[in-house]
């Protein structure tokens, strides 16, 4: 029996065209000054060159957009961040470092969106609700390679990997979020660098004992 391949629909392939057109919307029009809030779905859909009743065909309104697109920048991030081992050709404080890196040039080049994000979910409680969601993925596979890490004797015991785990993701993300929001990059190397040798010696390689009296 000859075998069948199962092609994305059209609504879907539509969806993500969409998405596409109005993420560069929004990012031009925040880059111009304009705050998500003062954003209008007319305005959004218009620039994007579709009607509002095709808009509310695929979002329920500009919350929603901004959940998806959310979502979207927080999946490359982590896949990013995933990709990171302690051991290997590319892990240890060097390889952690320039993961940071390629996390400061992510957000870096959707600093508008992620302004927004921030924007949105100071007085919205389901954008803040999904962006603190977000984390757990990033907070999960941290954790996960801290166990592991332990297991293998490389890591201390005494450390708790979800603790841990916790203050490098939120740790660090507010470190990324402020640097990208009020600098132009120029130290973006420098900060990742200090970064990964703060949680490569201070938690990955800690010395045992260390807390001991």
């Amino acid at each position: 029996m000859a075998s069948t391949t199962r092609r994305p629909s059209d609504a879907a392939h539509r969806r993500a065209e969409l998405e596409k057109r109005i993420l560069t919307v929004i990012e031009e029009r925040l880059r111009d000054g304009v705050t998500y809030t003062e954003l209008s779905v007319e305005q959004i859909a218009q620039a994007a060159g579709v009607s509002r009743s095709t808009f509310y065909l695929y979002f329920r309104d500009k919350v929603d957009v901004l959940l998806r697109l959310s979502g979207s920048l927080k999946i490359e991030s982590s896949e990013i961040a995933a990709s990171w081992k302690p051991t290997g050709a590319d892990g240890g404080v060097n390889g952690l470092a320039r993961t940071y890196e390629l996390i400061l040039r992510h957000y870096r080049k959707h600093a508008a969106l992620l302004a927004a994000i921030n924007e949105v979910a100071a007085y919205d409680s389901v954008v803040r609700e999904a962006w603190t969601l977000d984390q757990e993925r990033f907070i999960t596979n941290v954790m996960t390679t801290l166990e592991d890490e332990q297991r293998a004797g490389r890591t201390p015991v005494d450390i708790d990997p979800r603790l841990a785990a916790t203050i490098i993701v939120q740790g660090g993300g507010q470190v990324i979020a402020q640097q990208v929001a009020t600098t132009e990059g120029d130290d973006d190397g420098a900060v990742a660098r200090e970064l990964a040798q703060g949680y490569w010696h201070g938690i990955y390689r800690r010395p045992a004992g260390l807390d001991a009296d």
